[in-house]
């Protein structure tokens, strides 16, 4: 079975653990559903934010999601003069037997002008996404962000 590439990218309003994970799983969740990815096909999982992004792992979204077993990264992009900032990417290795060409890649919010040509996705209902990501978050995936002791 071939190894394809799926790819995605979204912003994230703020630097905070929250905003990084909300937008993190939109995204993901998203890549998941338009592709219909089952999590036992995913090789790995490489995730990136600008430098202006630290607060939290995007990573961890995936295991929000219940992927325990995936092998995952995080990575920062190059800090290129001009580029998009707060900017989240996704490049998932996915096993499967789809063509490339059959692959749909998610580019939302801001980041649709990194792409696009591959920005193009059906309408999204996004209260319905939400309660997807509601009904498939595993709550022992919790945020690596030590809390404040007071």
């Amino acid at each position: 079975m071939p190894c394809r590439g799926v790819r995605g990218a979204t912003i994230a309003e703020a630097n905070t653990p929250e905003e990084i994970l909300a937008a993190t799983r939109q995204l993901l969740a998203l890549m998941i559903r338009q592709n219909g990815i089952n999590e036992e096909d995913v090789a790995s999982a490489i995730f990136s934010t600008t430098v202006d992004l630290d607060a939290e792992f995007p990573a961890l979204a995936a295991r929000q999601l219940g992927w325990l077993n995936v092998a995952l990264m995080c990575v920062h992009e190059l800090d290129v003069p001009g580029s998009l900032s707060r900017c989240i990417r996704i490049l998932l290795h996915w096993n499967t037997e789809k063509t490339a060409d059959q692959i749909v890649h998610v580019y939302i919010r801001e980041a649709a002008r990194l792409r696009p040509d591959l920005s193009e996705i059906p309408p999204v209902d996004w209260d319905e996404l939400e309660q997807w990501i509601s009904d498939h978050l595993n709550d022992e995936a919790k945020t690596t962000r030590k809390k404040d002791e007071g």
